[in-house]
């Protein structure tokens, strides 16, 4: 997935937008911490819950989940508008399926299925119950839709709202025609990217929230079945991203002010736990917690495309490797769960263990069986030379 810009002067190269690679590389590095943490929260319903536990072990799970996939949805917009300027809207297409599409279906069986197989062993092996999930509510789909995306459902979101976009551009375009619908999102970008903008971004978020019903962040889908408030708020943010490319000062505008709005997150983070607690209106709880989510994503975006957005070996490794460490970690996680479930080590421990141990095979299995291989050109849009066997590979 390339993440150069073509907004610099004919006969120049593209500049690699080093922060934002390595902010998609957060987003999807924070939902393995999330799904770690799941494990010691009490009556948690996670998958493995371990014999040591602590409520506190919710507060980053609470913190991450308002921002961690609308951070992830606004850059897959903002990158995709830059390959649909350089692809076309076939390429684009053609591109997402066979990155976003097919790994959705391919990998399934080995991190969902494999996950689930994980689970049920572990069961019998400790002589637990199999975690059951919840009686679904009335209307929930039966048959093949009913399967569960599992934790791929953000691939399922991103394909819908690309086709829902790229149906939407082409109205658009046949109506208005191509220059002023440009001119359109354009001046959509200015707008976002100034004083205003972050509130208004804030818009689709709280949309999403009293559609659903609840505050404390966006579910995730469940089953095939398109979520709409998954597609407004997590749509919502992958349009600001879009128009945010189309205007070429908009990350200089954002980094400038990252200190003010992450200071708004911390401030609105805060007060949405406590509202939460204190069982405040929907109307309000939708909306200090659809702040804080974009605040966080606005201040994380100013901070890695402004401050951090440099070269580093280490980090843009880490950001090549992003994509497919994710979509094997859940099951390496809950293998390591299971085997440390009945340990009385201190959380913190155990954590420290966790990420240790699955960031060790999941790296080592990267390097060797993706990055330079086949897989790595699938899943990456090119191959890169490993560092564990240097030895035969080149550039691709």
């Amino acid at each position: 997935m390339s993440s150069t810009t073509d907004t610099v002067p004919a006969g120049t190269e593209r500049r690699r937008l080093h922060g934002l690679d390595a902010l998609r590389a957060l987003a999807l590095g924070l939902g393995i911490v999330l799904h770690t943490m799941l494990a010691y929260i009490p009556d948690s319903g996670w998958l493995v819950t371990d014999s040591v536990t602590d409520p506190a072990a919710g507060l980053p799970v609470y913190v991450i989940h308002l921002f961690r996939m609308t951070t992830f949805m606004l850059l897959a917009g903002y990158f995709g508008a830059m390959m649909l300027g350089r692809r076309g809207p076939g390429g684009y297409l053609r591109d997402r399926l066979l990155r976003i599409g097919l790994p959705l279906v391919a990998f399934w069986p080995i991190s969902v299925g494999g996950m689930v197989a994980l689970v049920v062993l572990g069961a019998a092996v400790l002589g637990t119950p199999v975690p059951v999930p919840p009686e679904p509510p009335p209307g929930t789909p039966t048959g093949l839709l009913a399967l569960s995306p599992g934790q791929l459902w953000f691939l399922l979101v991103l394909m819908e709202i690309i086709v829902v976009w790229l149906v939407l551009r082409a109205v658009a375009t046949t109506v208005l025609g191509a220059e002023r619908v440009q001119r359109l999102v354009a001046a959509a970008g200015g707008l976002l990217a100034g004083p205003a903008g972050m509130p208004v971004a804030t818009l689709p978020y709280l949309v999403a929230l009293l559609v659903q019903g609840s505050g404390g962040g966006i579910v995730e889908p469940r089953t095939l079945v398109p979520s709409l408030p998954a597609l407004i708020g997590y749509g919502g943010a992958f349009a600001v991203g879009w128009a945010l490319h189309a205007h070429p000062e908009s990350l200089r505008r954002i980094a400038r002010a990252w200190p003010v709005h992450l200071g708004i997150a911390v401030l609105a983070t805060v007060l949405g736990a406590l509202v939460e607690g204190w069982g405040a209106p929907l109307v309000v709880s939708a909306g200090v917690t659809a702040l804080a989510g974009t605040a966080w994503t606005y201040g994380l975006l100013g901070l890695f495309a402004g401050v951090l957005d440099r070269y580093s070996p280490t980090v843009r490794y880490l950001s090549d490797s992003a994509y497919w460490v994710y979509l094997l970690h859940l099951p390496v996680l809950i293998g390591i769960q299971l085997l440390m479930v009945d340990l009385p080590w201190p959380i913190p421990v155990k954590v420290l263990v966790t990420w240790v141990v699955a960031g060790v095979l999941l790296l080592v299995s990267y390097d060797v069986l993706v990055r330079g291989t086949w897989v790595g050109r699938w899943l990456n849009g090119r191959r890169h030379r490993p560092v564990l066997l240097r030895r035969g590979h080149a550039e691709a």
